[in-house]
């Protein structure tokens, strides 16, 4: 077998769909991720990247497409990083979902006879985001229609991240995850931003001012928060922003701006300045009413997280005599979502901003069974002085710590309900407490139409 080389251009049958939303396809045994393709596809593709055991190409022509490909509404979906499945059909869609956790747990966990049910889908697959975040950027990625054009703003983007690179930005005028209103504020945000004088922040060279666009959207509500990441501070420039936002977006609740002036590429700044409202946002989730700040977690799908948290509450099968302990509690909505229905609830969080609107969600919805502790759960559940009969584990893409892990097996509650968004860490986790606990059953929940992404709820039984 010859070993394709970057830019051959192959002839391409896809089989599969790889975790990562990526088209595979093979010659022989040699594994080729095809990006945009779907299985069933006959494409032609060119080869972008060649490694030791795989490589990686895009679609140049789609010589026989598959029965379950879609034409995608959005026009930069070939490029673009925010989804990777605008091509597929929505059903199918949820069948690789429910087939990456499928697999994630018999390969990665050994874990062959767990039941894992069919997803749960997203009441809209469109316009569902609450929180949109762009990236300024001195380097704009140029469409194919672009190249051959001279463009005086390639050195100024704001918009998303092509995938594979942290340098470049496609600008993109909507994106069809957030409501319409957030593509008019987007627009609104690039056109002052241009007109400033003040210059793009470049990754490489540490230098420039607009970093980050966060656009946060109350579905209840239907207001705004606007979150302006920059690398340094000018108040009279932030003023006159918050007051071109204000005057043409009444429904804009609040504009911060946070300051990140580290190297770091994240839009979250070591201080925030509240330009205008009072730094929040609410949301409800069913009954339960929610404060949002700029850097608070909160479920990015408002529509769907009522069915993630009322399968928490079902697998949890709560009691009034019942004790939760909820780790990585976030803002304390699943806190606050089984209050009513347990004798107490103590929540865990390493984010002081989340405890501290977790505080204020339990106070503004009058409930007084929840606590709250700030702190590491690498640290803090070991020392816990509290025996619940119920733990909640909703950990980061990471999966739980062995040492949380560890804590958390010799708490030996009579029930787990672990809430996961990376299938991969889902399975090392239970099967590290497989030997304890039975693992009855996984709900996944989709709250990401059009990515490869998943939240799954996983219910687990102490072993008699």
């Amino acid at each position: 077998m010859k070993i394709p080389r970057k830019g051959d251009s192959l002839e391409l049958d896809i089989h599969k769909m790889a975790y990562g939303g990526q088209g595979l396809a093979r010659i022989d045994n040699f594994v080729i991720f095809v990006r945009g393709a779907v299985p069933g596809d006959r494409v032609r593709a060119v080869i972008t990247r060649k490694k030791k055991g795989f490589a990686e190409a895009r679609v140049e022509a789609l010589l026989n497409p598959s029965l379950d490909r879609v034409k995608a509404p959005c026009p930069y979906s070939p490029y673009c990083g925010g989804c990777q499945w605008q091509q597929v059909r929505y059903e199918k869609q949820l069948f690789y979902k429910k087939l990456f956790i499928e697999e994630s747990l018999e390969h990665i966990g050994g874990l062959e006879s767990v039941v894992v049910r069919p997803p749960l889908p997203s009441p809209r697959i469109f316009h569902y985001r609450n929180k949109m975040e762009f990236s300024f950027s001195d380097r704009r990625w140029l469409l194919p229609e672009e190249l051959d054009e001279e463009r005086a703003d390639a050195d100024f983007a704001l918009g998303l991240h092509v995938p594979g690179s942290y340098l470049k930005v496609l600008a993109v005028e909507a994106c069809l995850l957030q409501e319409q209103e957030g593509n008019q504020i987007l627009r609104c945000v690039e056109e002052f931003a241009r007109k400033s004088g003040a210059p793009v922040y470049g990754i490489k060279t540490h230098q420039g001012f607009w970093r980050f666009l966060t656009l946060r959207h109350s579905v209840f509500h239907d207001n705004w928060m606007v979150n302006i990441v920059t690398a340094g501070e000018d108040p009279p420039l932030m003023e006159a922003v918050t007051h071109e936002l204000t005057t043409r977006f009444p429904s804009i609740k609040t504009v911060v701006n946070n300051i990140n002036d580290r190297k770091a590429s994240i839009a979250v700044g070591q201080r925030e300045k509240i330009l205008f409202g009072d730094g929040a946002i609410k949301d409800r989730i069913g009954r339960l009413v929610f404060r949002i700040s700029a850097n608070s977690f909160f479920q990015t799908n408002s529509r769907s997280a009522h069915l993630l948290y009322d399968q928490v509450v079902k697998y949890a099968e709560p009691k009034k005599t019942d004790k939760v302990l909820d780790l990585y509690s976030g803002t304390g909505t699943i806190p606050l979502y089984l209050a009513d229905l347990v004798d107490q609830v103590v929540g865990m969080e390493i984010t002081e901003s989340a405890v501290r609107d977790a505080k204020r969600n339990a106070e503004e919805n009058g409930i007084n069974n929840c606590s709250f502790v700030c702190g590491d759960t690498r640290k803090t559940v070991g020392s816990l002085d509290y025996h619940p009969h119920i733990v909640i584990v909703d950990p980061p893409r990471a999966g739980m710590h062995k040492d949380v892990l560890a804590n958390v097996l010799e708490l030996a509650p009579e029930r787990i309900v672990y809430v996961s968004c990376n299938p991969a860490t889902l399975a090392r986790d239970l099967d590290l407490m497989s030997a304890r606990y039975d693992i009855t059953e996984i709900q996944p929940v989709d709250l990401f139409p059009h990515t490869y992404h998943i939240e799954s709820v996983a219910r687990l039984i102490l072993k008699a």
